[in-house]
């Protein structure tokens, strides 16, 4: 049980301020936050059921180096798509009911590979019980996010829509250089 608390707790902390508390709260003002929120949860369960089994089993296989890479170029691209606009309007969002949940779910999938919440989720499961630190993982970043959520839904009514579309791509290509720069130049919080 400690593990789920420890865990909770460290990745809730560690997602305030994240890239994706941001991704969040840019979703949460334009689809319904009930998909947001479902798509967030889908992403993060599969994203941190993988960290749990990469910090248990796998821990140096793949490199973070490409993780990093490939999760800013995503990230560019993101900023490229937003740019772009998905032209969609009310009824094709009706329509197509799963367009938000995937487009949610796969932003927050990418967003979430080598992020600091993935990499804090793969140490904890190397010293922690993986099921328990999956879940609290799982409940911290969801929880996290859901705070992100509540603030678009304040902000996406007074905000003008042209100025949150910029602000996503801002915030998309940021990010992307930054994720991609700092597989180059990776944080040593060690020393």
């Amino acid at each position: 049980m400690t593990a789920l608390w420890v865990s909770f707790a460290l990745i809730f902390l560690a997602e305030m301020g994240d890239k994706t508390q941001l991704v969040a709260l840019t979703l949460a003002t334009r689809y319904r936050p009930a998909i947001v929120i479902l798509g967030i949860t889908v992403a993060t369960t599969v994203v941190h059921l993988l960290s749990v089994f990469i910090g248990d089993v796998v821990g140096n296989w793949i490199p973070l180096f490409y993780i990093k890479v490939a999760a800013g170029l995503s990230f560019l691209g993101f900023a490229v798509w937003t740019l772009r606009g998905d032209e969609l309007d009310d009824d094709e969002v009706k329509e197509h009911r799963w367009g938000p949940f995937m487009t949610t779910a796969i932003i927050f999938f990418l967003a979430e590979l080598g992020d600091k919440t993935q990499l804090a989720t793969i140490t904890l499961a190397t010293s922690y019980d993986i099921w328990w630190t999956w879940i609290g993982s799982t409940l911290g970043m969801v929880v996290a996010d859901g705070l992100a959520i509540a603030v678009g839904i304040v902000l996406g009514k007074r905000i003008p829509e042209k100025a949150i579309k910029y602000g996503a791509v801002t915030i998309f290509i940021l990010f992307g250089i930054l994720t991609i720069v700092e597989a180059f130049y990776p944080l040593n919080f060690a020393g």
